[in-house]
């Protein structure tokens, strides 16, 4: 009791840790509760995406502080790095001194070899080519005071589930994050699993089979660059699948097409993952709106229903509860786990 009493007056010390109301009523000295003080620590996450890139500012208590949006047709090195340099200085610009100070690190979100993508993502293949010379993370680092570390941004976004989301009640869950390319993560016994060389999870590129039964990987059916090509298909303009992902608005059969085949892809990689872990629970999360989201994973109960899982403990298939800013959340949850968590995830980080 006297170490913890020792320990618990040092974090008060560090401002880490706030003093609540004194308890009163019972017999002795009233007992005063510690809490968790917001403002002792602060953290930036970035998402690097294939539509759009964020930035977020969070307390100690995940609470969101400032988010900036910024949307592209493809992901370039130098704007992406102009969006960062403004919009930091925008986020501690709204910052005390002090609380600036306390900005423990940042985190990066974004898709490994992203280069590999141009054709899918529709970009030229000149501009992706860049990312595979150039150090994201150090060009950053250079920018910064505080450490700024890496992951995959599905892995971040699986990440901000286990550490800010409900779902993370399970001990074990299959994760996927359905956004402009399909992705996911892996967390076994309460830990964010990212395996020798944080890959671990890389199910946008797991086999499943296609619409027209095919073999194919989930990313070329569950993502929603598929629906915004069948879409554009038709000389409808989709960008406001990536400007508006908490509104749609009415888009028809396409919306009801992608569903009906990612959500089919998406039940054959769950059953396959199972044969591999008895998960828990499969979460499901994406930039969509939350209706569709959950009509998504109706639609995955119904599918998995319908595929024959002999020999298996299937598991429960779940709403995420992170929402469309989990990749970015995702990348703030990197210092704050490396910093304050036991078991922290596997990332890399600039020296």
């Amino acid at each position: 009791a006297q170490t913890v009493s020792v320990i618990m007056r040092e974090l008060e010390v560090d401002k880490l840790l706030v003093r609540q109301a004194p308890l009163r009523g019972k017999i002795g000295q009233p007992s005063i509760p510690m809490a968790l003080n917001p403002d002792g620590a602060y953290f930036i996450g970035l998402k690097i995406g294939r539509r759009s890139a964020e930035l977020v500012l969070i307390d100690f208590l995940g609470n969101v502080r400032s988010m900036l949006q910024h949307s592209y047709r493809y992901p370039a090195p130098r704007e992406t790095v102009e969006f960062v340099t403004s919009g930091m200085k925008t986020m501690r610009g709204e910052l005390t001194p002090a609380q600036d100070k306390r900005i423990a690190g940042l985190g990066i979100a974004m898709p490994f070899e992203l280069w590999n993508w141009a054709d899918t993502a529709g970009a030229p293949r000149d501009v992706m080519d860049e990312w595979r010379h150039r150090d994201i993370r150090a060009d950053i680092q250079a920018q910064c005071e505080f450490p700024v570390y890496l992951q995959n941004d599905a892995t971040s976004a699986c990440g901000a589930e286990l550490v800010f989301g409900k779902a993370g009640a399970a001990r074990d869950f299959v994760y996927f994050y359905i956004g402009a390319f399909a992705g996911g993560g892996i967390v076994l016994n309460g830990h964010l699993f990212g395996g020798p060389t944080g890959n671990a999870g890389a199910l946008g590129s797991m086999p499943v089979p296609g619409p027209d039964g095919k073999p194919t990987q989930l990313i070329d059916v569950a993502s929603i660059a598929m629906l915004e090509k069948a879409l554009n298909a038709r000389g409808v303009e989709a960008s406001h699948l990536w400007t508006s992902p908490e509104d749609w608005g009415e888009i028809g059969v396409e919306l009801d097409d992608w569903i009906a085949c990612a959500s089919q892809a998406l039940a054959y990689a769950i059953v396959a993952a199972s044969s591999v872990i008895d998960f828990e629970a499969a979460v499901i999360d994406g930039w969509m709106p939350k209706a569709v989201r959950r009509r998504l994973v109706d639609a995955v109960v119904e599918a998995i229903g319908n595929i024959d899982g002999e020999g298996l403990n299937l598991p429960a298939v779940r709403e995420g509860t992170v929402g469309i800013h989990a990749r970015a959340l995702g990348g703030a949850s990197l210092p704050l786990s490396e910093r304050f968590l036991i078991g922290s995830t596997t990332i890399s980080r600039s020296a």
